[in-house]
């Protein structure tokens, strides 16, 4: 077998050896960086809000465009946050008179199955709710100090910005090197401004449609539903689904019958079908080139890493790590794997260098 050709094989086979390695640390390190990595996503947007305001107010200081951009989107979470505890609070409250509606909705699905029907209360009866509770407890818990720690990171972060140029010289010295790092800097941060910005307007176009027809159709706590909406498509595929089957099971229970169900059903679908298969490929372009498999995979795979967590980054994650091995020979073979067209770098990243190159020799 030919040198070379053995070099080769050797040198895939640690990159498959160090991948697994690196996903058992991830496994293990998940508590810390899990929030870290949440924090440095919301920096990186009040970072790009910040540019949208410099744009279009050029006579703001940068710090000044920085400090509005959080406090906008502080004020915009913390109203968000308002409209939902206080929609959850009254779809709560009317959870009770679903009751007699739910006992029939059972009744006609345990006949049709050739089941004894039972009554809602009777089921409960059955339930023990205290390992739930006790899941519930440990959840809120869990997700009120990863929201602790995700702000307190996110402090240090947008504290410690005027340190990172400092650092890259000192970590380049090269005037090449750090040019080309800068380069690779600029390139995964607009991936993931630009898909975190792509989400958050087909989301809202998909939440706004979905809350218009859910209010023409009378169901209850349409905004609280929209809102969910909105948040659940961060998350590729698993996302849509949840959007589309979460208000139609309940328009089941409220409306009693198939037909609103069915008629909500099919208008949800239609809503995220035309979004996700017109709108979202002229909005998206050519930006992430990621394979439609890849992003399955890379749900499945930072979801089983960091749960929650890891779905809503999943997408970014990926792009950051094709970015990244892209860069290297040996792992080349990896980033053309998981890119669309098997071109990770892209043409935009290929012109930018050619451009550079050409400068430098003139």
């Amino acid at each position: 077998m030919p040198l070379a050709r053995t070099a080769a094989i050797g040198r895939n086979a640690l990159v498959v050896i160090a991948v697994i390695l690196a996903g058992a640390a991830l496994r293990w390190m998940g508590d810390i960086l899990t929030p870290l990595l949440l924090a440095i996503f919301i920096a990186v947007m009040v970072d790009g809000f910040a540019r949208v305001i410099r744009r279009r107010a050029p006579f703001l200081h940068p710090g000044a465009a920085t400090v509005a951009a959080i406090v906008i989107s502080g004020a915009g979470l913390v109203c968000a946050a308002l409209v939902v505890a206080d929609n959850a609070s009254g779809f709560l409250g009317k959870l009770s008179t679903y009751e007699p509606r739910l006992d029939t909705l059972i009744a006609r699905l345990a006949t049709a199955m050739g089941f004894k029907p039972e009554r809602i209360d009777q089921l409960l009866g059955q339930f023990d709710p205290t390992p739930y509770l006790s899941f519930a407890a440990q959840a809120l818990q869990g997700f009120a100090s990863t929201a602790l720690l995700v702000f307190i990171y996110l402090g240090f972060l947008m504290a410690s910005r005027r340190t990172f140029e400092r650092k890259a010289v000192k970590l380049f010295p090269g005037r090449e090197e750090r040019q080309e790092a800068v380069r690779l800097f600029l390139r995964i941060r607009d991936d993931i401004e630009s898909y975190l910005w792509i989400q958050t307007v087909l989301g809202g176009v998909i939440a706004v449609a979905s809350w218009a027809v859910m209010m023409a159709m009378g169901l209850d706590d349409a905004l609280f539903w929209a809102f969910l909406i909105f948040v659940v498509n961060y998350v590729p595929i698993v996302g849509a689904v949840v959007a589309i089957a979460a208000p139609t099971l309940f328009a089941l229970v409220q409306f009693g019958d198939f037909g609103h169900a069915a008629i909500l059903l099919a208008a949800l679908f239609a809503i995220t079908f035309v979004v996700g298969n017109i709108m979202l490929p002229r909005m998206q372009g050519s930006s992430l080139n990621m394979d439609p498999l890849v992003v399955l995979l890379s749900l499945a795979f930072w979801g089983a890493l960091w749960g929650l967590a890891g779905a809503f980054l999943s997408t970014p994650l990926t792009v950051l790590v094709m970015v990244i091995l892209a860069q290297f020979e040996g792992s080349r073979w990896i980033a053309v794997m998981l890119s669309g067209d098997g071109d990770p770098l892209g043409a935009t990243h290929r012109a930018a260098q050619k451009a550079t190159t050409a400068r430098e020799s003139a």
